[in-house]
């Protein structure tokens, strides 16, 4: 008999993840890795602790496109990663790639976010 997860009543959870460049995104897919601002690590930890799964939605900046999307697969450490070379990156988590894929914004475009004065996601 397998025990229910501890976390299997508790909200999914959704960010988009902007990142300044394609490479960090391949870099994210190759290695199952992902790093961000230190400002949004007590976010995500937080929604990671406290949701069932936590999906991140990938988009470079500029691109018009969503990149693909992932689980969440780790809270968020202290170890950092040299393999984005910038400074301003927080600690290592691990990423889920679920499907790796450009989609235009044009398809999510009646997607409204609540959280942000319902605009559209992108």
């Amino acid at each position: 008999c397998k025990s229910p997860s501890p976390r299997q009543n508790m909200p999914v959870r959704y960010f988009i993840m902007k990142s300044s460049n394609l490479q960090n995104i391949d870099i994210s897919q190759q290695k199952g890795i992902w790093s961000t601002t230190p400002s949004n690590e007590r976010k995500l930890n937080g929604a990671f602790w406290e949701s069932s799964v936590v999906y991140l939605i990938f988009s470079v900046q500029g691109s018009g496109c969503f990149q693909g999307f992932a689980r969440m697969g780790s809270a968020i450490g202290c170890e950092k990663s040299q393999d984005w070379g910038s400074a301003g990156f927080g600690g290592v988590f691990k990423v889920d790639w679920i499907r790796k894929e450009s989609i235009p914004f044009k398809f999510a475009h009646h997607l409204l976010n609540p959280r942000n004065d319902s605009k559209k996601v992108q």
